[in-house]
């Protein structure tokens, strides 16, 4: 009878304990439970708060500093174009508009599932179309209204930049250059914290946009600067033998890479900071045409995620595509649009 009583006080004093931790903001951690009583969570679970607190055991917690308010997503679109002035096929021998709709059924559902998590940020995409059919541009707008996501859809005149492209390109360079100028003028324009500029054939995961959110509010506390952040894991990276430095993310590691194609998360100061060199990569074509994006990773960090958060649909050999380790396959069938 004894020990049963002494259990009881013992748990009531517990359950106090818990509730002034709770109320002067710290966690504790039972390990013999493998839990943190304060957050009712497990210990493997996700613990970090957005917008306050960054938590990672047995590392601890930091308190956020940089806490983002906004974020739009610039959704570059051309379903009229397989790869760029090549004939190669690209992974799973599917036409063009098949990898568009199926990225942006993706980046919607895991935009749905950071709206969740981070419930104070602002949440917008735009999509923005060049040279695709009506039809498609159609489909487009019915994927987007099947998401309590915030959206916008531009049609892109190419007429309207071609006395900006200097030079004679074909017709696919010139609605990818023209896509992407119109792009950094919204971001120019428009007020948001975080521009996360995206192709139209990147299948991403489910925790793509809660991670990166993450990751970038962690980041920038801890070291007070503005960091590029990419969401695949390229194949390049393995074929190096660079010198890096790897970071510690809420469900990935991050390393710094110095090199991108051209989807990108950047913060809006960034962007003006490098507006005009940016703004050459769509008023003309030099290879390799992300050159500018390059040399703002040799000022700025630039970070990519192990293993990766999304997938390059190119060819199979291309060095900027399937990210290892990961099984793709049931990622792009759960975003099959019916």
């Amino acid at each position: 009878m004894k020990k049963i009583k002494n259990s009881h006080k013992k748990s009531f004093i517990k359950k106090i304990f818990i509730k002034v931790c709770r109320f002067l903001g710290y966690e504790i951690i039972d390990q013999s439970n493998y839990d943190v009583p304060t957050m009712g969570k497990a210990l493997d679970a996700s613990l970090s708060v957005p917008g306050k607190k960054s938590i990672n055991i047995p590392l601890g917690e930091t308190e956020i500093t940089s806490r983002i308010k906004s974020i739009k997503i610039l959704f570059r679109s051309c379903t009229s174009e397989l790869i760029m002035d090549q004939s190669k096929q690209r992974l799973f021998n599917k036409k063009k508009s098949e990898y568009t709709f199926r990225s942006l059924n993706s980046i919607l559902k895991s935009l749905e599932f950071a709206q969740k998590k981070f419930k104070n940020v602002d949440f917008e995409i735009i999509v923005t179309d060049s040279n695709s059919p009506n039809n498609d541009v159609d489909k487009l707008k019915s994927i987007l209204k099947n998401f309590n996501i915030k959206n916008r859809l531009q049609i892109i005149n190419l007429s309207d930049f071609k006395n900006e492209i200097r030079g004679e390109y074909s017709e696919a360079k010139m609605s990818n250059m023209a896509n992407f100028y119109n792009s950094l003028l919204i971001a120019k324009k428009e007020n948001s914290d975080l521009f996360y500029f995206v192709e139209d054939d990147y299948i991403h995961s489910l925790e793509t946009i809660t991670e990166m959110l993450f990751f970038y509010e962690k980041f920038s506390s801890i070291f007070n600067t503005k960091p590029v952040l990419l969401p695949s894991d390229y194949p390049y990276l393995y074929t190096k033998n660079n010198k890096t430095k790897i970071y510690l993310g809420e469900n990935r590691h991050w390393r710094l890479v110095d090199e991108s194609l051209v989807t990108f998360l950047m913060d809006k100061d960034l962007i003006l900071q490098n507006f005009n060199n940016l703004k050459t990569m769509g008023i003309k074509w030099e290879d390799p045409w992300e050159k500018p994006l390059h040399e703002i990773y040799n000022k700025h960090p630039c970070l990519s995620p192990i293993p990766s958060l999304a997938y390059h649909c190119a060819n199979i050999n291309s060095v900027f595509g399937l990210s290892p380790n990961i099984k793709w396959k049931s990622v792009w069938d759960e975003n099959e649009i019916n």
